[in-house]
């Protein structure tokens, strides 16, 4: 089992959670242009959509302040090629692409969201950790144990 660190690079750090059983049901977040977009108001059908799952949207409303949300980016490294960085932050870039369920905000740029399209964020609590992960990513061919990276098919 090889050891993949997750670093949170901006934002402030996310507290760590009450334990509670997590719920992973999960419905559509549509990327579409009824979400508030910066520039060019047209929808690209290409920018797909990711779930929330329930577990996740409750966390996020226990966590977050103002105007604050969750910003989910996708860089290369960790063990497998490309890694999940998960953040709260408050600035909307114009490469953005935000939604929201049920009062719960996430934001990801255009280039991560090639990545993460079809797949669902979820708030998962273990033993040894909670964290947010991106779980049943269709983009993503495997991924390692520690849930924050994987590799691409090509």
């Amino acid at each position: 089992g090889s050891w993949c660190p997750a670093p949170l690079r901006r934002g402030r750090a996310l507290p760590r959670p009450p334990p509670r059983p997590a719920c992973a049901v999960g419905r559509p977040l549509r990327w579409a242009s009824s979400f508030s977009q910066p520039g060019p108001t047209e929808s690209d059908p290409s920018e797909g959509q990711v779930f929330l799952s329930e577990s996740c949207v409750k966390r996020l409303l226990e966590i977050t302040e103002g105007s604050e949300f969750l910003r989910l980016q996708v860089e290369g490294g960790g063990c497998s090629g490309f890694q999940y960085k998960f953040s709260l932050d408050t600035v909307i870039n114009p490469d953005d692409r935000q939604g929201q369920r049920g009062g719960a905000r996430v934001v990801v740029d255009v280039d991560s969201l090639a990545f993460v399209k079809g797949s669902m964020v979820d708030f998962s609590q273990e033993l040894i950790r909670s964290s947010f992960q991106v779980v049943s990513n269709p983009q993503a061919e495997k991924g390692c144990s520690c849930g924050t990276s994987f590799s691409v098919k090509f």
